[in-house]
């Protein structure tokens, strides 16, 4: 069994990587806007970046492979970070983490799972619907009751991919029955 330490930053050195965060954003999103796609997410950390991808209707294979074809070409001429890292680019997929408000805003209506910190009042993990987003305040329905919750309250959060009714073992469904054809001599 390894023994870990925990890592401690100075101020000075969170300052680097959110700056150095900032930096990767701007290289990367005129590349995904060039292809019509949107950042999702963009996350630097233990040397790999993750790149999430989206656009209305998904995001297809092609549309990631040339992403990660232009933005690893664009790192590797800018070289805005020091050594080896691993770049992964992906889309959000059905289940997506939310951890920014803009991540709520987009969900809103959809059935999310949430774990809360222990400093959140009530039941810590709870799955509901998507009712709004105010600033920082998410607000689900729960039951039908309304649970409102900081973003600083939320330790884990995710879309759930709901289902449709499956049909019954050896059922058919029904067929759809043309409607009935109008007699032109009762209308006229």
């Amino acid at each position: 069994m390894q023994n870990c330490s925990p890592v401690f930053l100075e101020d000075s050195e969170v300052g680097e990587i959110v700056a150095n965060v900032d930096n990767l954003h701007a290289i990367v999103e005129p590349i995904v806007g060039s292809l019509d796609a949107d950042i999702y997410d963009l996350e630097f950390t233990n040397n790999v970046l993750k790149v999430t991808l989206d656009r209305p209707g998904g995001i297809d294979l092609e549309t990631v492979a040339e992403a990660t074809r232009q933005i690893s070409r664009q790192i590797d001429l800018d070289d805005p970070i020091p050594g080896k890292f691993t770049l992964e680019v992906t889309s959000p997929g059905l289940e997506r983490t939310l951890r920014t408000s803009e991540h709520w805003v987009r969900s809103v209506g959809d059935t999310v799972r949430v774990k809360a910190t222990p400093d959140f009042e009530g039941e810590r993990r709870f799955e509901g619907v998507v009712s709004g987003v105010e600033g920082d305040v998410v607000t689900l329905d729960v039951d039908g009751t309304p649970v409102s919750c900081r973003l600083s309250q939320i330790d884990r959060a995710r879309t759930v991919f709901v289902w449709g009714p499956q049909p019954k073992p050896g059922k058919q469904p029904k067929a759809v029955k043309p409607p009935a054809a109008i007699n032109e001599s009762e209308n006229s």
